[in-house]
């Protein structure tokens, strides 16, 4: 039998290789902006990214069946900007940003803004009943075997839930976010990309057109049905002023 001595130096060698092990994995999970959660699933750190316009990838084609059985297809979305977020009912963190979500699509959905779920891992009627309780008006994608999920592979960690991408009006991912969002942090990465869609220096519901000069002033209403200025009604008196009615700038989003 060797002395005691000796089995503990040839376990030394060992002890020390599976230290360096476990210094190699923590370090490796130091860049990872995902873990597993107790509950299982990848659970992400809310980290962001943003693509430049010229680094953009395409989005996957995906298209399905949505939680009330009526086909979709992301592609019908292209001109829009489309908020894609992978969710599940069973999910905490799903269930805190799904206010913020909501918020900000209909804040926004009248700039071109649209928004498709994507149910993961989820049965129809718990993920029904979270619609319902959350008053989501946006629809989801129902992807119980998680096919749609993988098909974002390379973008998205295929079970990191929540997460959310922004995709520009050509296709494109523009962004994402690994983890929970806030309405903040959603508004300020869809808000440069709605911008990217819209005329410079007019409001994007296109209430003031630019004149034909295209110095940027607002067009001069148009005549009303009197005949002035028609080519067979009464001539316009023009040795007199005319009045113009007054032209009223209003803000984006003001009544």
């Amino acid at each position: 039998m060797p002395p005691a001595g000796g089995r503990r130096s040839a376990a030394l060698p060992r002890l020390l290789a599976a230290a360096a092990a476990g210094l190699l994995l923590l370090a490796g999970c130091a860049d990872d902006p995902t873990t597993v959660s107790s509950a299982g699933y990848i659970e992400g750190d809310g980290s962001v990214t943003t693509y430049p316009v010229a680094e953009r990838q395409p989005a996957p084609e995906v298209s399905g069946e949505t939680l009330d059985g009526e086909p979709l297809d992301l592609a019908d979305y292209r001109g829009q900007v489309v908020v894609v977020n992978f969710w599940a009912s069973w999910c905490p963190p799903c269930r805190a940003e799904t206010p913020a979500l909501e918020e900000v699509y209909t804040e926004n959905r009248d700039r071109g803004l649209a928004f498709v779920g994507i149910d993961f891992k989820d049965t129809r009627t718990a993920a029904q009943a979270f619609v319902r309780n959350y008053g989501v008006s946006y629809p989801s994608l129902y992807d119980q075997p998680g096919l749609i999920a993988q098909s974002f592979h390379g973008t998205v960690p295929p079970a990191a839930i929540p997460s959310t991408l922004v995709i520009d009006r050509e296709g494109r991912i523009a962004a994402r976010v690994i983890g929970s969002t806030t309405y903040t942090g959603l508004t300020e990465l869809v808000e440069p990309v709605l911008a990217e869609g819209e005329p410079d220096g007019a409001p994007a519901d296109g209430s003031a057109e630019p004149s034909p000069a295209g110095d940027g002033t607002a067009s001069a209403p148009a005549p009303d049905a009197t005949g002035l200025g028609e080519p067979n009604g009464p001539r316009l008196d023009t040795s007199a002023p005319t009045a113009i009615p007054e032209q009223t700038a209003y803000a984006e989003g003001a009544p």
